[in-house]
């Protein structure tokens, strides 16, 4: 595949555009080649012990986003579920942070919430991240200095609001075990099975928030953190700090995102999780 024609990087470290149209090009092109395998019966495997499955369509969406990508910026390290990771990339400032599909089990079983993830990541945070879900037709984009989008519309969080419960995609057993006399009524969303989207989810004010279980990684997180925050939310530990990305171990513990009005009430009912 011949290397796309993409603007050069620009020479200030405050202006992403270049690099969010890159993002957005190669996950589209991803996202079309994942397309091809869905509702196919893909040939799959098993990786971490026979716990997490890998399709043919991941592989063949990380090989094109990494040629794309990597073509384009090759000074950039690389950081993918599908590719064996080495500490070359923490010597990089600027470093590609992808998910070939987020999702693979809904993937494999024909279920639409599934997508691309792909960030490029400065100095251990976000900078430009771009959400795409082919079987959906969204794309969701976000840079430092931009608006969150899907499609072209602008994303904002959902306010407080004490007239209604919350409403969470979380898992059942953290959602049940919630400190309710700081957080209130809550209810509970149908399980979202990509947890990227589920985060974009937060940023489109679809949900009001969500919880994260322990043991998600750099690049299950990554562009939709930054989705949330250009619309006005974050995604932080259960401390309440910001994720560090591209580190040597790229697992996180407990995390929590919603919306800046929302997120101190989460953090103080999420407090009997603080050990994990």
């Amino acid at each position: 595949m011949p290397a796309p024609d993409f603007p050069a990087r620009p020479a200030a470290r405050t202006d992403w555009s270049a690099d969010l149209d890159l993002l957005a090009a190669a996950a589209r092109r991803a996202g079309a080649r994942a397309l091809e395998f869905f509702g196919r019966q893909p040939e799959v495997w098993w990786k971490n012990g026979g716990r997490s499955p890998v399709s043919a369509a991941d592989f063949a969406a990380n090989d094109i986003l990494k040629e794309m990508l990597l073509s384009a910026r090759p000074d950039y390290g690389w950081l993918s579920e599908e590719t064996d990771d080495n500490a070359a990339r923490l010597a990089r400032p600027t470093v590609f942070v992808i998910d070939p599909i987020d999702g693979t089990r809904a993937f494999i079983a024909g279920k639409d919430v599934w997508c691309v993830s792909a960030a490029v990541v400065h100095a251990g945070r976000p900078v430009a991240g771009v959400l795409f879900a082919p079987a959906l037709d969204e794309l969701f984009t976000a840079a430092a200095d931009g608006p969150a989008l899907c499609n072209g519309r602008r994303l904002a969080v959902t306010p407080p609001d004490a007239a209604r419960p919350t409403r969470m995609a979380a898992p059942a057993d953290m959602a049940d075990h919630l400190d309710r006399r700081s957080f209130g009524d809550v209810e509970r969303i149908a399980h979202v099975p990509s947890l990227a989207y589920r985060l974009a989810m937060v940023a489109d004010g679809r949900i009001d928030a969500t919880l994260v279980k322990r043991d998600a990684n750099d690049w299950d997180l990554a562009a939709a953190d930054l989705l949330l925050a250009r619309a006005g939310g974050a995604l932080v530990d259960i401390d309440g700090t910001a994720i560090t990305y591209n580190r040597a171990v790229v697992r996180h513990g407990t995390l929590c995102a919603a919306g800046a009005g929302r997120l101190p009430g989460l953090l103080t009912a999420a407090r009997p999780f603080s050990g994990h």
